[in-house]
């Protein structure tokens, strides 16, 4: 049996659930998102918590059946906490400001760079250097904070970049045969 896929997920009072025979829907107060349900992995409702089971214990079933109650899981979160992540921008001058739906983040290019914020997300500066990506589904909220990331990878020589808030980066030192400072 899956470790993962045998626990059931309690539902918080507050939130909808609604089982198909191919996906499960979920409503809380953030808002509203849906997840696929495998072939062969069934989802039952039994009072305030769901209870997933798979029809055979083949190697894709078991996969599937913790697969389905992981994302069954992240969305509960979803609807009722959110996701969010915090980036770090390091850098001289480097800089970032949400305005009308788009991120423009200089990032010592020789034009800012304007990302548009896809639907579903928030993003939030809270410093010109400090940026917070949240939203409800877990994998977008990732997937944008990865795509900011991306912009501009941290330098490993002079930690210049886009960074995770509290990620720890490994400095390499300079170059042998450099001479001066």
């Amino acid at each position: 049996m899956s470790r993962v896929g045998k626990k059931p997920i309690a539902i918080p009072a507050g939130v909808t659930v609604t089982v198909h025979r191919d996906k499960i829907e979920f409503e809380g107060k953030k808002g509203k998102l849906a997840t696929p349900l495998q072939p062969g992995i069934t989802a039952v409702l039994e009072g305030a918590s769901l209870v997933f089971t798979r029809a055979d214990d083949t190697k894709a079933g078991r996969a599937n059946h913790g697969l389905g109650r992981a994302l069954a899981q992240n969305a509960v979160r979803g609807v009722t906490d959110g996701y969010s992540k915090q980036l770090e921008i390091v850098g001289v001058g480097y800089k970032a400001k949400v305005d009308k739906g788009k991120l423009e983040i200089s990032l010592g290019y020789s034009r800012p760079i304007a990302y548009a914020i896809p639907a579903g997300i928030e993003i939030v500066a809270e410093k010109p250097t400090l940026l917070t990506v949240r939203g409800i589904d877990r994998q977008k909220v990732g997937q944008v904070a990865d795509d900011i990331k991306s912009l501009r990878l941290p330098d490993p020589y002079k930690q210049k970049g886009v960074r995770y808030l509290g990620e720890r980066l490994i400095k390499k030192e300079r170059k042998a045969g450099v001479t001066g400072a």
